[in-house]
């Protein structure tokens, strides 16, 4: 997609786990959004995400950093403290909490990548056995509050509409997923 490259042709590489498999070691643990919710673990977490990484696939949910569709990110060993975490809502289990841990603090993509995750969940919901995904960036990033301020006006549009707004009006890229200068008003 885009032009990029997993690290071997064939997709495989021994600094990845495969997508079949739960490596708690290699997984962020699960943060504040996730705090009193069904935490999916083992077979529960590798079901969604496989379905997870087919999603991102199709929607073009890559990390440009790295080069590879977000959902790897879970499997790379380099970064065992990023990716994604995943909770049954304890109010509705219609709903699934996702969590996105990037590798670094000052990440510039958080943003991006977030709604990017969104929109691939919940535009292909069908794909999937909850009605809705809510996502939010893990406090450890610095701008969280921020990013997680636009996720809510996300979230609150999709739900009161039943449409994802169009993304080219929200100051995202179409092409790339990636902020335009313009498309927003706070620090990042």
């Amino acid at each position: 997609m885009f032009g990029l490259r997993s690290s071997d042709a064939d997709g495989s590489s021994a600094e990845f786990d495969d997508i079949d498999e739960f490596v708690p070691d290699n997984l962020p643990e699960p943060g504040g959004f996730l705090e009193g919710h069904g935490v999916l673990w083992g077979e529960d977490h590798v079901a969604f995400h496989e379905g997870t990484e087919a999603l991102f696939e199709e929607r073009g949910v890559y990390d440009v950093t790295f080069g590879y569709n977000l959902a790897r990110l879970n499997l790379d060993r380099r970064h065992p403290d990023a990716g994604y975490r995943y909770a049954v809502d304890a109010e509705d289990p219609a709903v699934l909490r996702a969590e996105f841990t990037p590798t670094t603090e000052f990440c510039p993509q958080s943003l991006a990548l977030a709604k990017a995750s969104f929109r691939a969940w919940n535009g292909l919901s069908d794909r999937h056995e909850y009605d809705f995904v809510r996502v939010r960036v893990d406090s450890m990033h610095q701008h969280s509050a921020a990013i997680n301020e636009e996720l809510d006006a996300l979230e609150s549009e999709y739900r009161r509409t039943g449409e994802l707004p169009d993304e080219d009006e929200r100051g995202v890229d179409d092409e790339s997923g990636t902020e335009r200068d313009g498309g927003r008003d706070g620090p990042l």
